[in-house]
């Protein structure tokens, strides 16, 4: 269905690139609803961002699913040519890497167990003192939980997963992860003990990463973007996998 409705918006804007060698593009495949895998496949926000852009430019794109800090060095190293993974713009970042227009605004939010709402209902509750802050490692919300939150005790897990199992023990208050951890919340069933507090505790934006000298690649990209948003495509992919609105820039 999305296939084809992507078919019908951009087959007309294709360029003609088909028998160019495919690009290789970075994503680390375990963080629904951006990019997950289900039956061997890719799926997700950024797996229907890889369709319709390969539409646009008319060239094949091939993911190389690898771990998320392991994304930034296989893209210097020239192991890919794209990171289209849910990485947040930042400026270590872009010191490093050239960036595509941002596609989509969100934030780090706060998860707690639903025994602990009375006292963190409030966006405030998550700076008091002695506050037990869960973060993953290398993450957009460690650094954030690092820089702004001294007061608290930060402690670090590997996943989401291991992070829900430290809140259902009690080791720590509210684990800090990108929204997309939070929207999942709302559409799964598993995790019903848990809530998110939806008020951002910072404002990112996400979009797309290439290697410093790949100017024409990153033109091809931002002009497949430009596509998307005018024609309505980046909507639909964003209404097809989040339960909540977000803005599109």
């Amino acid at each position: 269905m999305l296939h084809r409705f992507l078919l019908l918006v951009l087959l007309t804007l294709a360029t003609p690139l088909a028998l160019a060698d495919a690009l290789k593009v970075g994503v680390s495949p375990d963080y629904p609803p951006l990019a997950f895998q289900q039956d061997g496949r890719v799926m997700g926000i950024e797996a229907d961002n890889v369709r319709a852009v390969s539409e646009v430019i008319g060239r094949q794109m091939k993911f190389v699913p690898m771990p998320f800090d392991k994304l930034l060095p296989a893209l210097l190293a020239g192991q890919i040519d794209v990171i289209m993974s849910g990485f947040s713009v930042t400026e270590e970042r872009a010191r490093q890497v050239s960036f595509s227009d941002p596609y989509m605004r969100m934030g780090q939010m706060a998860i707690m167990h639903k025994d602990k709402v009375a006292r963190f209902a409030q966006p405030w509750s998550v700076y008091r003192e002695g506050v037990r802050i869960g973060v993953e490692p290398g993450t957009t919300g460690a650094a954030f939980a690092e820089k702004e939150l001294k007061d608290a005790e930060i402690a670090y897990y590997t996943d989401a997963a291991a992070a829900f199992e430290g809140l259902r023990k009690d080791q720590i208050d509210l684990y800090i992860h990108d929204a997309p951890t939070s929207w999942l919340l709302a559409t799964t069933s598993e995790n019903s003990d848990l809530i998110s507090l939806y008020s951002p505790l910072t404002d990112e934006m996400l979009a797309w990463a290439v290697r410093k000298d790949d100017d024409a690649l990153l033109a091809e990209l931002n002009r497949a973007l430009g596509l998307m948003k005018q024609n309505g495509s980046l909507r639909y992919i964003l209404n097809r996998w989040i339960p909540v609105t977000v803005e599109v820039r």
